[in-house]
């Protein structure tokens, strides 16, 4: 184990953080206005009496890119608590499926698959985790039938307070995750800072692109689905729901 350098930290993220950032933008640059209303709910914006064509378009496209957002910077996220682990412990990106780092410690081999926060996932995706993890197993001992082979679902926030599963596996998060893969009790305290690096001149330029789309899809929207400034909602649920 190796004490970990917080300007190796704040190096990486300064680095980094456009990826994030220029992700999201080009998210918001590849939509089309079809695209984001054929997989939303109408019926929803229909019971909410949401009755402008700028008031609907702002509210798809801000529950489009809510979504959007939280996927991209979770797979960032991802990719910043590897990098620290492979500083510590000199873990690495798994080949395995469903496994994002693996890291030797203490003569044990610990399996990680890591998510943004502790809800991630229905039943169905817990399981899969779980058989992913059985199959993990499985994999590593062909090599090292002696090994201990842990398995972590790690997620980079919120609380849990039984961190370990009866289905043979630990989950830790938040704090207890950045500190399990690092070794450090403020270590998610102190990724705060730096993730801000240049935040502001970044957001301007996504701002500027997002008043933008509105504007456009606001236009797109009036010609194809309303009548005289009033929405058409038979209009829009027909080519929302309608048999082709």
């Amino acid at each position: 184990m190796t004490v970990l350098k917080l300007d190796d930290v704040v190096g990486y993220v300064e680095e980094n953080i456009k990826v994030f950032h220029e992700s999201r933008l080009l998210s918001l640059q590849n939509l089309t206005l079809k695209k984001i209303l054929q997989r939303k709910n109408p019926y929803l914006f229909r019971a909410k009496n949401i009755l402008s064509a700028h008031d609907l378009v702002k509210v798809l496209l801000d529950a489009h890119l809510s979504s959007q957002e939280e996927t991209i910077f979770g797979n960032w996220l991802e990719g910043l608590a590897i990098f620290i682990n492979n500083k510590v412990y000199g873990g690495w990106k798994s080949g395995i499926t469903g496994i994002d780092l693996e890291f030797n410690d203490d003569n044990k081999r610990y399996i990680v698959t890591i998510k943004s926060g502790p809800n991630w996932g229905n039943s169905s995706q817990i399981k899969k985790m779980i058989t992913d993890f059985d199959k993990a197993r499985r994999t590593i001992k062909t090599s090292d039938s002696k090994i201990e082979v842990i398995a972590v679902n790690g997620c980079c926030y919120g609380k849990d307070s039984s961190p370990y599963k009866t289905d043979n596996y630990y989950k830790f998060c938040g704090q207890a995750f950045w500190k399990f893969i690092a070794g450090q009790d403020n270590l998610y305290i102190d990724i705060i800072e730096p993730l801000g690096f240049k935040a502001k001149e970044r957001e301007e330029d996504f701002c500027k692109s997002y008043e933008a789309i509105i504007t456009l899809f606001t236009v797109e929207f009036n010609n194809l689905f309303c009548d005289k400034g009033n929405i058409n909602w038979t209009k829009l649920i027909q080519f929302n729901s309608g048999i082709k």
